[in-house]
């Protein structure tokens, strides 16, 4: 069966649709532990929201603990077959909010692989490798070192992470050298979407923070984009009786 999602993006559906999980209302659940404080984020997603098939019902859980450990768990489940592709779209500058460009934040990625995209931003279900390219990450490198190289002002590519698939492990490592702070994630999903914030024009922040062009990088935890038209993408569809989980861990700490 064939289904239209809603195209927020023409000719594509981005985020979701135009009223995404983003832009919904959960309900909130919080726990304090000794070592932790936690809040669960809770919503039903009913069937026929935004094109997709099923009552799909989601939780989304942050957790902060006394490590500077920040882990996200998601859990869903559906009573019909539907892609589910959840991330975490945070925008981070080490350096601190509205203190100037990303540029000099050195990161490494551990990919060998990426996914080329067309005029639209989808991928083509190409996978290229990063080495001997602007690309590759594979090596600590400052996001800005080779940016001026990138088609369209700067990265907004899903990298294949060297992992395997449902294991949680490290995908990515930024380091800011001013503060010395450090940032490692860690995740469960095949793939890490980094966006280098090239968009971003008189965007207001919390607080009324006016972010510009590169004040900001994402990287986004999540399974390929475009999975459900690439068969030989790692399949996103959840099904009746299965539990769709992730689990993805920002870890923060100062180098000395």
């Amino acid at each position: 069966m064939e289904y239209q999602l809603t195209q927020n993006s023409p000719p594509s559906h981005l985020h979701g649709g135009p009223k995404g999980f983003h832009k919904v209302v959960w309900q909130p659940s919080t726990q304090v532990n000794l070592d932790s404080v936690s809040v669960a984020f809770s919503y039903l997603s009913v069937d026929g929201e935004e094109g997709y098939p099923g009552n799909l019902s989601v939780t989304v859980t942050y957790i902060l603990n006394n490590q500077n450990e920040l882990t996200i768990t998601y859990r869903a489940e559906t009573d019909k077959a539907t892609p589910i592709n959840l991330t975490n779209h945070t925008y981070w500058n080490l350096k601190g909010a509205g203190a100037g460009n990303v540029l000099d934040h050195v990161l490494t990625l551990n990919a060998d692989y990426y996914l080329p995209t067309d005029d639209d931003r989808i991928p083509t279900g190409e996978l290229k490798s990063v080495h001997g390219t602007p690309m590759d990450f594979t090596q600590p490198l400052k996001i800005g070192g080779r940016i001026e190289q990138v088609k369209g002002g700067g990265y907004n590519h899903c990298y294949v992470l060297r992992k395997q698939l449902d294991s949680l492990s490290l995908a990515a490592t930024v380091h800011e050298p001013i503060t010395g702070r450090i940032m490692e994630i860690y995740t469960t999903e095949p793939g890490m979407q980094f966006y280098s914030g090239h968009f971003l024009n008189n965007y207001r922040g919390a607080g009324g923070i006016l972010l510009e062009k590169y004040n900001g990088f994402c990287l986004e935890a999540q399974h390929f984009p475009n999975s459900v038209n690439q068969p030989h993408f790692p399949s996103t569809i959840l099904r009746p009786g299965e539990i769709y989980r992730q689990t993805t861990i920002h870890k923060l700490f100062v180098k000395k």
